[in-house]
């Protein structure tokens, strides 16, 4: 069962979901990254603000200048217009107390069963998302508990459910937007024919290097330069995941960095800004165990240095440990829209046993 399996079972029946089928309605409006809070305004000091702000809001440290995760827009309710524009948001959050007095608050108490808000009120529920609610690639969130001081602390100790819940929506939209203009399949077809992997390759990207064990990519622009490099190893002496140490991810990283990922000079070579913070993560990519590390690279011999995002990635149908990252050097630009396309794609990533299960499977359903 998903993790967020728990909050669709809360609130199926108590709103009227519009059909997948025939939904001819329009797209929300908004951008990536951005999140309507919909609050009384008197109360956006209050712990239930702060928490969100501390969640959704918070700042990612590992780019070269901290940048929140997501851009959070507080708005009150105080005319049917700002109802209407919340309720056509990408994104939408609705914060407050169950009691609370307020425009908001009525809303809130407005949709719910009166099931729904005792269960609230004895704080045994206090999230509840939902998709395409009013629009078509729409997020909302109703947010309510007790009391603010309740409701803040069951925030920040579901940080990763309810964060996690928009990140997924938002990868989709993302893996839509980069494609959009074309990808290369003949490239993706290649890598799983000689290989046994493959990802998702956007349109501008050029094969670099391409060798036993290791393939990189580029998308090469003077002022924004991004590059992809894979490579994998059969027969290792892990027999899981859990064996695997972030100092091991990161010799082996900075001994690939400095064999295939060069310098203009001579001596000079990516590896990892170890000045800086950086932090790794166990999660499931496309259904195999893997590590996901971001930081900071930078170019020895020189003042240049970037992001990183990088996945460690063990098949256990076939023993092979899969390394893949993505890299970036542009100093004009803000990072985050570039690190998740990075995301997105990387979720993209199947390997040749991972094909051939899920044509077993599609063939069963026939």
């Amino acid at each position: 069962m998903s993790r967020y399996t728990i909050f669709i079972l809360i609130i199926s029946g108590l709103f009227v979901w519009a059909s997948c089928d025939g939904d001819y309605r329009r797209s929300a409006q908004g951008g990536f990254s951005e999140v309507l809070v919909v609050m009384d305004s008197t109360e956006w000091d209050s712990p239930t603000a702060d928490a969100i702000r501390e969640t959704f809001g918070r700042e990612i440290m590992t780019f070269p200048r901290p940048e929140p995760k997501y851009d959070l827009r507080f708005r009150d309710l105080r005319t049917n217009r700002d109802l209407e524009f919340a309720k056509n948001f990408k994104n939408t959050i609705f914060a407050a107390p169950i009691d609370e007095q307020s425009n908001v608050g009525s809303f809130i108490r407005a949709v719910m069963s009166e099931d729904i808000r005792q269960r609230i009120i004895e704080d045994r529920n206090f999230a509840f998302p939902l998709k395409d609610r009013w629009y078509q690639d729409q997020w909302t969130l109703f947010l309510s508990g007790p009391d603010h001081e309740t409701l803040a602390q069951r925030i920040r100790n579901s940080e990763e459910s309810l964060v996690g819940y928009l990140d997924e929506v938002e990868r989709d939209r993302w893996t839509r937007e980069i494609y959009r203009r074309g990808e290369q399949k003949n490239l993706a077809d290649s890598l799983m024919e000689n290989h046994g992997f493959s990802i998702r390759v956007q349109h501008d990207y050029r094969i670099g290097v391409d060798t036993t064990e290791f393939v990189s990519l580029r998308r090469y622009l003077n002022d924004n330069d991004r590059w992809i490099w894979l490579s994998y190893e059969d027969d290792v002496d892990f027999e899981s995941i859990d064996e695997i140490e972030t100092q091991w991810i990161h010799a082996v990283r900075d001994s690939l960095n400095e064999k295939f990922i060069r310098g203009t000079r001579d001596e000079s070579y990516v590896t990892t800004d170890y000045r800086r913070p950086h932090n790794t993560k166990q999660i499931t990519l496309n259904g195999m165990p893997a590590l996901e590390t971001r930081g900071l690279w930078q170019m020895t011999g020189d003042i240049m240095g970037g992001p990183f995002l990088h996945y460690t990635i063990y098949d256990e149908r076939t023993g092979r440990l899969y390394m893949m990252e993505f890299g970036q050097f542009a100093p004009r630009h803000n990072k985050r829209r570039f690190m998740n396309q990075f995301e997105a794609m990387a979720h993209t990533f199947q390997t040749r046993a991972g094909e051939e299960e899920s044509d077993v499977i599609a063939r069963s359903d026939q």
